[in-house]
């Protein structure tokens, strides 16, 4: 039975999951422009039609727009979706053009486009930072403890006591890497590399799949190797540690989040899972219906993929600019651009018709289809 947070309460978690993230993102390109002199016309939260602002004393339009889905830093000469110099931008007086984006050096440009996904990354290190300072890590390690009955490590031949180093040629230190690893490959065959007896060896197991519904409905498919903790082990984190510990991380998650696009694009993993913004409202509300602690989790979580995706080699995210300051820098002079703005185009078609695309799934995921299909017949 699903348990719904209600829609109010799905709105609001939203808002408070995509509104200050967006603000941080956009917030590290701003300071970074402020570092390296360079003046900022507005700061936006959302796109379109504006609904309220405010212009500071440097001459900052600070404003929201009425679509709360992204937002933007516009810095005086980036006059073009592509940031390319204009004759506008020519024609302004040699103290005013010093001030603009186009005039600074190729580094500091990448520094600036650059930081506004290090500072979602950042975010989430002091969120998972605290955690890990509050609560402590989990430190069981990869042993063995009890395999289950009719399990694929039962099958593989796997026993108590076995220290198991590596999975699909991963390395492992812990149990919880253990299930990170396979949670994320149902019914894939993998080489386990283990320890018995002081000698190594290796074996093939089939990774099972467990099906789990949550509270709310949602029905996910999990991989499970069937193998029980040896010993649960809980390990304190200091102040100095918790940070490292929120870097190691971060750095996990955005590795599962590869690993599940590399799944998706190769066919392992159905494109249906794929969620959009009404996906990411619906487990914001959960979340937020589930407690502070899942939520506050959930923001480390959205952050971590606002910064990946922004990096991505894609015209007209923070990666797409970053892509073609290093040909720049390659060939000791900008791309044409005539080039750029047919990239960026496509660069706009592609992100468009992958917003699209999600947000269809996302009915899909619904039931909106099944819905009218039913109404139809």
């Amino acid at each position: 039975m699903s348990n719904s947070p209600g829609l109010f309460l799905t709105i609001l978690a939203f808002a408070l999951v995509i509104g200050p993230l967006v603000f941080v993102h956009e917030l590290g390109h701003y300071l970074a422009g402020r570092l390296f002199g360079v003046k900022a016309d507005e700061f936006s939260i959302g796109f379109g039609r504006e609904v309220a602002g405010i212009t500071d004393k440097r001459g900052t339009r600070w404003k929201f727009a009425w679509l709360p889905l992204g937002g933007y830093v516009k810095f005086a000469g980036d006059m073009n979706p592509a940031g390319q110099p204009s004759a506008e931008w020519m024609a302004l007086p040699a103290e005013e053009r010093a001030k603009t984006f186009q005039a600074k050096p190729l580094w500091q440009r990448a520094i600036i486009v650059a930081a506004g996904p290090v500072t979602n990354f950042l975010v989430a290190i002091l969120i998972l930072a605290g955690f890990a300072f509050a609560y402590g890590i989990n430190g069981t390690p990869s042993m063995v403890g009890k395999i289950e009955p009719g399990s694929g490590a039962a099958a593989a031949g796997l026993k108590p006591g076995d220290q198991i180093t590596a999975l699909g040629g991963r390395g492992v230190e812990t149990y919880g890497d253990m299930v990170r690893f396979t949670q994320l490959r149902p019914g894939e065959t993998v080489t386990v590399d283990l320890v018995r007896g002081g000698a190594p060896m290796q074996l093939q197991a089939t990774i099972g799949t467990r099906v789990e519904r949550d509270n709310f409905g949602n029905v996910y498919k999990i991989g499970q190797l069937g193998i029980h903790a040896s010993r649960p082990v809980l390990r304190q984190v200091s102040l100095i540690e918790a940070p490292l510990v929120g870097l190691r991380q971060t750095g996990e998650i955005v590795r599962m989040t590869i690993d599940g696009l590399g799944q998706i694009l190769t066919g392992r993993r159905s494109v249906s899972e794929l969620g959009g913004p009404l996906k990411i409202a619906q487990v914001s509300g959960q979340s937020l219906a589930m407690g502070p602690e899942q939520f506050v989790f959930l923001i480390a979580l959205i952050s971590i993929n606002l910064g990946f995706i922004n990096l991505l080699p894609v015209p007209v995210l923070d990666g797409g600019h970053l892509l073609f300051y290093a040909i720049e820098a390659v060939r000791r002079r900008p791309v044409e651009p005539q080039v750029m703005e047919w990239a960026f185009r496509g660069g706009l078609a592609a992100i468009l018709a992958l917003m699209l695309f999600v947000t269809l799934n996302d009915l899909g995921a619904f039931g909106v289809w099944k819905n009218l299909a039913g109404l139809i017949g």
